[in-house]
């Protein structure tokens, strides 16, 4: 599928969270068995061979990572907002718009992986993955890259991750 027609199955839900914001949903996109193949298969294509294991970021970079490590034969950490994991976590603090957040790993999340790819539904500011990039690379782990269904170009995000580089399927201005 092309990045359009993947486009055609994500849904725009105005004014959510709050006024003013366009929420990409991609419920329908990943409902759709081609769909959820294509976004699977187009993220993980350019990283067979180069990954040793995939991050995925709270919550619905669950959903895309676990079957993108699963395309590239390799392993799945979690990145996780504070409380949910049940094992020595390691925290990082970061800052949104509106305040901060923190996201946790585990300690032992990567067991001496070293080439992470940070997967996540969606960049737009770029804050969160940067804090899980920062926790893979305090646990001893290289981010090779960042891969996104969707990117909102507006908000910058990319540049905020820079150098390293981000993959995305779908863009929006």
């Amino acid at each position: 599928m092309t990045p359009d027609q993947l486009k055609q199955l994500v849904r725009d839900i105005p004014d959510f969270p709050k006024p003013g914001v366009m929420f990409r949903d991609i419920t329908p996109l990943i409902a759709d068995p081609r769909g959820l193949a294509a976004i699977v298969d187009q993220l993980a294509e350019p990283f067979l061979g180069k990954i040793d294991m995939v991050l995925g970021i709270e919550s619905r970079g669950f959903i895309i990572g676990a079957p993108v490590a699963y395309r590239l034969g390799v392993g799945l950490a979690i990145a996780r907002k504070p409380g949910k994991l049940p094992f020595r976590t390691v925290d990082e603090i970061y800052e949104l718009e509106y305040g901060s957040a923190t996201l946790q790993i585990h300690q032992d999340g990567f067991q001496g992986s070293r080439r992470i790819l940070i997967v996540d539904d969606l960049l737009a500011t770029g804050g969160t993955a940067r804090a899980a990039g920062r926790l893979a690379e305090r646990l001893g782990g290289e981010v090779v890259d960042y891969a996104f269904v969707i990117e909102l170009n507006a908000l910058g995000g990319r540049e905020r991750l820079a150098p390293i580089n981000c993959f995305s399927l779908i863009q929006y201005d």
